[in-house]
C-alpha cells in the first residue's frame, strides 16, 4: 500500500503563489512515476503534471509555464510550485502515485483564487 499526503492549499489573490506538498508512504519500491491532477465539481479531472521516476515533467496546457513539479526521492515528495495563479486554477489538487503494483490517490488539497 502506497499512502499520500497533500498539504499546502490556501486561498490566495490573484497572481500570487503556492506551494503544494506530497509525502509518499508505504511501499514506495521500483519504477514509479507521479501526478498532480485537479478537479472542480461537475467537471472532470485534468491533468496539472506528471512526471516518470528520474524523467522529465509534462503539463497541462493550461499551465503555460507558471508551475513547476519537482521530486525529492530523498524525503519521497513531491512539490507543485504554482506562480501567476488565476482564478481558473481554482480547485481541488490531487497528487498521484503510479507503479506496476498499483495506482494511488492522496485525499487533496484545496486551492482557491480569487478575483
Amino acid at each position: 500500500q502506497v499512502h499520500l499526503a497533500e498539504s499546502g492549499g490556501g486561498l490566495v489573490q490573484a497572481g500570487g503563489s503556492l506551494n503544494l506538498s506530497c509525502i509518499v508512504s508505504g511501499d514506495t519500491f521500483g519504477i514509479n512515476g507521479m501526478g498532480w491532477y485537479r478537479e472542480v465539481p461537475g467537471k472532470g479531472r485534468e491533468k496539472v503534471a506528471i512526471m516518470h521516476v528520474n524523467g522529465a515533467p509534462t503539463y497541462g496546457e493550461f499551465v503555460k509555464g507558471r508551475f513547476t513539479f519537482s521530486r525529492d526521492y530523498v524525503k519521497n515528495t513531491a512539490y507543485l510550485q504554482m506562480t501567476s495563479l488565476k482564478p481558473e486554477d481554482t480547485a481541488t489538487y490531487y497528487c498521484n502515485y503510479f507503479s506496476p503494483h498499483g495506482d494511488y490517490w492522496g485525499q487533496g488539497t484545496q486551492v482557491t483564487v480569487s478575483a
